[in-house]
């Protein structure tokens, strides 16, 4: 019963198997291999557009590195207050963005909403010599919060950022589960929108260790070759992440992953909601966040549940926490298995 995180899970049988085949003899090093080759011209089909493609290990470097590719280290970066940029990643941003700047806005459910984020660009002060500038605007797709971003949300977010000369960039360590999810396109839910930059992440969706950055506009990948290997993330055997990637995306692997783990976030959410517990955001991937009273709580850690404990300073108002009570974070993962929900469903009930 580990639903502590979709980091937790294991490998996706099909990555390991391509891991292990491209250990077959040798090859070139540092991304001038086939396998990266044949990776880049896959992803410039999937999504329908010429793309700058640069393979990392971690998420927080597909972050870090994205961010600093396009914002000055005089910039600013509007991001969700509670997202993982601005409060998981170490200051990963701020040191690779040589001293750029993370700004926090509030919104319900991981989300910025449109007319927050045009307060924030028209209240200033921006500019000159004395303030930073609006660089960038980040959003997490799928949210801290399991809540997804609609491609007409993003369209929106993206013009009002465009519009003050701000970039913007999606972080996509769940990407899949909210492609799965919306059931569109990869071009639909990222550059027809607006995005200009995006971390793709495969590591929670199935992989060992395999992110991207993929970039739309051809005239921000300058410098970005020599920004990745001066930050130490040119990995030399880049084949093998390589690897990983192009088995995540074969044959609609990645939102098949996904969509499993979503169905899983799914049964969860409803076996919790029919035990009378209180779920506080829509379940639009593959996380829920669920109020238990602390008994229960205990209960199920002592027949051997993991999940994490939660704070967040953006509650609905619909949704309250007591004092004899916890709020929790429960993630499905690919591996996630029905027996795995049902057992746990199974400790509630027997209260």
């Amino acid at each position: 019963m580990n639903f502590e995180s979709d980091n937790a899970a294991g490998i996706a049988p099909a990555i390991l198997d391509a891991i292990v085949r491209a250990n077959d003899g040798f090859a070139r090093s540092y991304g001038e291999d086939a396998v990266t080759a044949h990776l880049k011209a896959h992803l410039a089909q999937l999504f329908e557009h010429e793309v700058g493609v640069y393979l990392v290990a971690t998420g927080t470097a597909a972050n870090a590195l994205a961010l600093a590719q396009i914002a000055p280290p005089w910039g600013a970066v509007l991001c969700h207050e509670e997202c993982h940029l601005a409060v998981d990643e170490c200051g990963a941003p701020e040191f690779f963005g040589a001293g750029l700047k993370l700004i926090g806005l509030p919104g319900e459910g991981g989300k910025i909403a449109a007319p927050t984020l045009a307060a924030a660009l028209q209240r200033g002060p921006w500019g000159g010599p004395h303030h930073v500038t609006a660089a960038v605007v980040s959003l997490t797709q799928a949210t801290e919060f399991g809540t997804i971003y609609r491609p007409e949300e993003i369209r929106e977010l993206a013009a009002i950022a465009h519009a003050h000369g701000a970039k913007v960039h999606v972080d996509g360590a769940r990407f899949a589960n909210a492609l799965a999810r919306l059931n569109r396109s990869a071009a639909a839910v990222s550059w027809q929108c607006g995005v200009d930059i995006l971390s793709l992440g495969a590591t929670k969706g199935g992989a060992m260790g395999a992110e991207a950055v993929i970039v739309f506009d051809p005239t921000l990948t300058l410098g970005l070759d020599e920004r990745r290997k001066r930050a130490g993330h040119l990995i030399s055997k880049h084949r093998f992440v390589a690897a990983q990637l192009e088995a995540y995306l074969a044959d609609d692997l990645w939102l098949e992953l996904a969509r499993a783990a979503n169905r899983m976030a799914d049964r969860l959410a409803a076996a919790l909601a029919d035990a009378g517990l209180t779920v506080v955001w829509p379940v639009e991937a593959n996380e829920i966040f669920v109020v238990l009273p602390r008994r229960l709580d205990q209960r199920l850690r002592a027949a051997g549940a993991r999940y994490f404990a939660w704070t967040t300073k953006n509650l609905p108002t619909r949704a309250c926490v007591a004092d004899d009570e916890v709020l929790v974070r429960l993630v499905a993962s690919f591996a996630t298995r029905s027996a795995d929900v049902d057992k746990l469903v199974a400790v509630i009930r027997a209260g």
